[in-house]
C-alpha cells in the first residue's frame, strides 16, 4: 500500500553537507509523522529527526544545530538537511513512516530501504 523511496546519500568530506530525500507513495493512505533513523555498522539503529504534519520537530541531541528536517505535506516528502558533517554521522539512513490505512484504519510503520552517507576525515 505504500512505499518509501529514498536519495540523497554519498561521499562527502567532513564540514560538507548533503541533504537526503524520501517520498510516500500508494493509494489508500494517509501520512502522519515521518522520521530519518541511522545505523552505523555493529551499532543500533537510531532516531536522527522527526516531524510531524502540522510542524513540530525533534532532533538527537548529537545532530542538533547542524541537521534540519522539513516536508512538503502536498507532495508526502521528507527531507533532511545535514550541514557541518562529521565521520561519526557515516552510516546508512533510513526513512521511516507512520502511516494510516484507509482500507482498513489501522496504523501501518513504512521503512525505506536505506541510502548510505559516507563522510570522510
Amino acid at each position: 500500500q505504500v512505499q518509501l523511496v529514498e536519495s540523497g546519500g554519498g561521499l562527502v568530506q567532513a564540514g560538507g553537507s548533503l541533504r537526503l530525500s524520501c517520498a510516500a507513495s500508494g493509494t489508500s493512505f494517509s501520512v502522519n509523522v515521518m522520521g530519518w533513523y541511522r545505523q552505523a555498522p555493529g551499532k543500533q539503529r537510531e532516531l536522527v529527526a522527526a516531524i510531524s504534519s502540522g510542524g513540530p520537530t525533534n532532533y538527537a541531541d548529537s545532530v542538533k544545530g547542524r541537521f534540519t528536517i522539513s516536508r512538503d505535506n502536498a507532495k508526502n516528502t521528507v527531507y533532511l538537511q545535514m550541514n557541518s558533517l562529521k565521520p561519526e554521522d557515516t552510516a546508512v539512513y533510513y526513512c521511516h513512516a507512520n502511516t494510516i490505512s484507509h482500507t482498513t484504519y489501522r496504523y501501518l510503520e513504512v521503512w525505506g530501504q536505506g541510502t548510505l552517507v559516507t563522510v570522510s576525515s
